[in-house]
């Protein structure tokens, strides 16, 4: 009777690991698409504070030979990256080229300044950062004015620290969702296999012979699991690249991604060995009468 009941408990323990295994899937699929939001979130930061323009506008009148001299101080700085000598003449073709018109008809003589203008590192787009960089390049007495975007430094740290505080509780209310639903997804699993599991310390096998098969069993449905949620991942990425937001592709990290789903993997066989292993353990401590 007792051989009848642990035959038909292995029977039905088959669709529960299909079940438990598309569960787990299911939930590091939505934890791998928040760590790829993550990772974008971050490089869209980058490439925004990447863009941020900073203009030196030179004196008039100042010598040719000074004016290379701030341009090559300027170049060697960290903070400092693509920069370029911006001309009176080349001021007027892109402030004509932006869409205004040209003042020929009112005035004889070109009113903007040449300019020294450069890209920031990201590192330094904050607010103290610039200040020190504005004072520093000041020195120069060619230099007669430094601006920057302020207000898009000041909103763009604003909106990247309200972004990364949200993501980061949400992370963490994820990870713990997560640990949740998958130590109850292999909880049920393992619910039809408890008398098998009795059945076998009944007839003397030991603790490690019965649970090293549930924990083999356990390892292979996380890797699958993982496997399933990062192929799922892949696809959308792909459509998400490919049909919806072609641009998207510019903030593309391989590295990143690859260390996402290697974290994928060992969280799916972690999570799922440790609860299956618990609740073999569990069967084993309780009593025949218990199980029913």
């Amino acid at each position: 009777m007792m051989t009848a009941q642990g035959k038909g408990s292995m029977k039905k323990s088959k669709p529960s690991y299909f079940m438990a295994i598309l569960g787990v899937a299911l939930v590091l699929f939505i934890l791998g698409i928040l760590g790829w939001l993550v990772i974008n979130t971050s490089k869209l930061e980058t490439y925004f504070k990447g863009s941020v323009q900073v203009h030196a506008f030179i004196r008039e009148g100042s010598p040719q030979r000074e004016i290379d001299i701030a341009k090559n101080v300027i170049k060697s700085k960290p903070y400092a990256r693509n920069v370029e000598y911006i001309t009176k003449e080349k001021a007027r073709q892109t402030f004509i080229g932006d869409g205004n018109q040209d003042w020929n008809k009112v005035l004889d003589y070109n009113p903007l300044p040449a300019s020294i203008d450069f890209y920031l590192d990201p590192s330094y787009v904050n607010k103290d950062s610039l200040k020190v960089i504005t004072t520093e390049i000041m020195k120069n007495f060619i230099i007669s004015e430094v601006k920057y975007p302020d207000a898009v430094v000041t909103n763009l740290n604003n909106v990247v620290k309200k972004v990364g505080y949200f993501l980061l509780a949400l992370a963490g209310i994820l990870a713990l969702i997560v640990i949740i639903l998958i130590d109850n997804t292999i909880k049920l699993a393992m619910f039809s296999n408890r008398f098998l599991i009795k059945t076998m310390q009944m007839v003397g096998a030991t603790r490690w012979f019965i649970s090293k098969p549930f924990d083999t069993k356990a390892i292979i449905n996380g890797l699958i699991s993982a496997l399933l949620a990062i192929a799922a991942i892949l696809l959308l990425i792909y459509a998400v690249e490919n049909w919806w937001l072609p641009e998207i592709k510019a903030l593309k990290d391989n590295g990143s991604l690859l260390l996402l789903f290697l974290a994928l993997i060992i969280i799916g066989i972690s999570i799922t060995f440790i609860s299956t292993h618990r609740s073999v353990t569990k069967y084993l401590k309780m009593k025949l009468d218990d199980l029913y």
